[in-house]
């Protein structure tokens, strides 16, 4: 359910990242040959070098994995969405390696504007220059805007939807791999998913479609999940057990998705928020308010906020039956993951709480999951903010080691 970003990585070694010197291009291609790409725009270059001498005053260990020049494409590709082909888009980051090089999927945190999207966001930023950096270590870099961002933006994001959420990403995975060779780039098919906070339930949705669907020419090595919110319905037991939560954003963000994604949500706002919230959410969540902007107008105090005949019968009363199905559907518990699994979750983290993780571990477990495929890394002392920083530090290294 809910997964804030916080805009991923404020002030850290990944900050390294945030010099990106290079050319625009801004010739569009379509290649009537490809099957999902539509087109793609380069959009900056700059060397390893240049990424080097910044990270070199930061004391990072990450300097030594920034190895290749790269240049960053957006893209827009095909994709389902409730049935209907629908125009995705995304950033695609390439290396320029003489060597096969994998390709990693890095799913983003919750984002609430249109202006947040990947494929939006400054040049310069601290996320954008992240993304390039994963490049230079070694991987094609791919980043989905999601469905409701972008190029799609016409659409209402379906937040927390375990299948549009996983099919956006494994068809720009498609994308991502035809922009690779129309433009010589060498895949060697090792594929690796990384996400914090709504971009680690992500990871997980995709990763689990990948094991039970399959994904031809890509031979899935890894996931790193962090910080998500996996038990849905977990979370929303969580929200409705709280007396004050801090960002209500992610409460209305929830109602408004499915409301919009599944035909049998039909119940107006009314019926789930108090007045004057349910009347004003929509014009709240029209896609030109940050996530801070939105918890402005709503109220922290979950009585006040949430009906209470929802927080009190939501599991005993029939007519919830619907919203219940829903949280279940969306939950990543039911599955048993064959191929290795690094979930990580700082364990001071009140906005996603670390116990959702461990719940989510020990279901997987139960499920049958050796402890050897799944393991959960406690990030120690770590709030859903301060957790990025030591994720990174983490993952990239094993991602490398295994690529």
């Amino acid at each position: 359910m809910p997964v804030k970003f916080k805009r991923l990585l404020l002030a850290s070694s990944i900050l390294a990242f945030l010099i990106l010197q290079g050319c625009q291009d801004n010739t569009k291609t379509q290649s009537p040959q490809n099957t999902v790409l539509v087109s793609y725009q380069s959009v900056i270059s700059h060397t390893a070098g240049e990424l080097k001498s910044f990270l070199a005053g930061t004391g990072t260990s990450l300097t030594s994995l920034l190895t290749n020049d790269v240049t960053v494409y957006t893209i827009t590709y095909k994709t389902l969405y409730r049935g209907q082909e629908v125009k995705a888009s995304g950033l695609v980051a390439l290396p320029k390696s003489d060597a096969p090089v994998g390709m990693v999927s890095f799913q983003h945190g919750t984002i609430a504007s249109h202006a947040e999207a990947p494929s939006m966001i400054p040049l310069g930023s601290t996320e954008f220059t992240l993304y390039a950096g994963l490049a230079s270590a070694g991987f094609i870099a791919v980043v989905p805007d999601y469905i409701g961002f972008g190029s799609s933006s016409n659409v209402i994001h379906p937040y927390y939807v375990q299948e549009a959420t996983a099919t956006v990403i494994v068809d720009m995975l498609r994308a991502a791999k035809e922009l690779a060779t129309t433009l010589k780039t060498d895949f060697n098919g090792k594929l690796f998913l990384a996400g914090y906070s709504q971009g680690g339930y992500a990871t997980m949705a995709a990763h689990k479609y990948i094991e039970q669907n399959g994904l031809t020419d890509f031979s899935l090595i890894a996931s790193f999940p962090a910080s998500g919110g996996y038990d849905v319905k977990g979370m929303q037991e969580y929200f409705f057990g709280l007396t004050t939560y801090s960002e209500p954003f992610y409460l209305a963000y929830v109602a408004v998705a499915y409301k919009s994604y599944y035909s049998n949500w039909t119940q107006g706002l009314s019926d789930f928020f108090n007045e004057p919230y349910a009347s004003t959410i929509p014009g709240l969540l029209d896609g030109t308010k940050s996530s801070s902007e939105i918890d402005a107008g709503l109220t922290t105090s979950i009585s006040a906020l949430v009906k209470a005949d929802l927080r009190t019968n939501i599991d005993s009363d029939p007519k919830y039956k619907y919203i219940v199905d829903a949280f279940r559907i969306n939950s990543l518990t039911d599955w048993k993951p064959a191929v290795r699994m690094y979930m990580y979750h700082g364990d001071a983290d009140i906005t996603v709480p670390y116990n959702n993780s461990v719940v989510t571990l020990q279901k997987l477990i139960a499920n049958g999951t050796p402890t050897s495929i799944v393991t959960l890394t406690a990030l120690p002392g770590a709030n859903h903010s301060t957790g990025v920083l030591p994720y990174l530090q983490s993952f990239i290294p094993i991602m490398v080691s295994l690529k």
